[in-house]
């Protein structure tokens, strides 16, 4: 027997303002601005207290260079590590190719973290500075980015995360998520008890069917949200899960690490190893997501972030190695002696 069910009713905009039919400025993209600034304002801070190697006049073109690391890495790692039929999916509206099509979504973490690692050898050898610094300092900032990010993929109601055990389906807990869009999948189970409530609405042209419902909840009929509610399944949150781990838990751990001066390398080490962990983790709230793609168990996600582990740690062993000065140190900021030159 279904039950009202107690879960959020996922009713969200992507759109923070919108200004005609799929056009507007999104809160993904504002997630990803707010990240960009944030990153620089603590690169600024970094460079005029000498807390770093660069130099204030040089944080805004580094920024620029990070940006397209990020946008271009993590596009491609999309691309390759979940929906590889972009590459030779084309159609006639701009920007006709859909590797292009970022404002459809699509983004992958990894990809971007490998896309910055890029930039920060290119940046580094261009100007004389070492890359291991430059690594650190991105590190440092990411996840103020990532935290966003994950916020942004909830308010978009995307990357769902696993159902709750089915004997949990009947009265779900309040911080559990329903979607509409559920209704619009071919599996959907329930499809003859949503389509009996089909008539409460009617969109312009006087048609019924899901999609009327679906649109009726996001335009905020709560009538509409009660009916069909228990007809829904109940998912992790697993989106606002990652915006902790991959947010503000990475960003206590790495604050903690650089309390003091640190080898360069040493930072970004860190987040490797603290990023692979907490998505491992993570990923056991998300694996529904992964099966959709026809991938078994929490792989790839998962098996990247064992990889980012390794790599992290193979760059604190190196690091630890190399004889370079040790640098930055937020509670203890040391003048540095020589500034690099541009």
């Amino acid at each position: 027997m279904l039950l009202l069910a107690q879960s959020y009713m996922h009713d969200l905009s992507p759109f923070a303002i919108r200004v005609g039919d799929g056009f507007g400025i999104r809160w993904y993209g504002l997630a990803y601005l707010s990240g960009f600034i944030g990153g620089w304002l603590i690169l600024r801070w970094m460079a005029r207290t000498g807390r770093g190697l660069l130099r204030p006049e040089q944080v805004g073109d580094f920024m620029t260079w990070m940006v397209i690391g990020v946008l271009v890495g993590g596009r491609l790692g999309y691309v390759f590590f979940y929906s590889i039929d972009l590459l030779w999916t084309f159609s006639g509206s701009f920007p006709f190719w859909g590797v292009l099509e970022i404002h459809k979504g699509g983004m992958a973490s990894h990809g971007g973290i490998a896309g910055v690692m890029v930039a920060c050898i290119l940046y580094g050898l261009k100007n004389r500075i070492t890359p291991w610094h430059l690594l650190d300092c991105v590190a440092f900032c990411a996840p103020i980015g990532l935290g966003l990010g994950r916020l942004a993929n909830f308010v978009n109601g995307e990357l769902w995360g696993r159902p709750l055990d089915p004997d949990r389906q009947s009265s779900p807990p309040w911080w559990s998520v329903k979607y509409p869009d559920e209704m619009l999948e071919p599996d959907f189970q329930h499809g003859s008890g949503v389509d009996g409530l089909a008539t409460m609405v009617s969109n312009p042209n006087g048609e019924w069917g899901r999609q009327s419902l679906r649109d009726a909840v996001y335009s905020g009929r709560a009538d509409v949200s009660d009916a069909i509610s228990p007809y829904l399944t109940a998912y992790y949150p697993s989106q606002l899960f990652q915006t902790c781990t991959d947010g503000l838990f990475l960003f206590a751990l790495l604050a903690i690490v650089w309390l003091r001066p640190r080898k360069p390398g040493l930072i970004g080490g860190w987040f490797m190893i603290g990023y692979g962990a907490m998505r491992i983790i993570s990923e056991q709230f998300r694996a529904q997501y992964l099966t959709r793609w026809g991938v078994s168990s929490i792989w790839p996600a998962a098996g990247l972030s064992a990889v980012m582990i390794a790599i992290g740690l193979i760059m604190i062993w190196w690091c630890l190695r190399r004889t370079d000065d040790k640098v930055g140190g937020l509670l203890d900021p040391k003048a540095l002696a020589a500034r690099p030159s541009a």
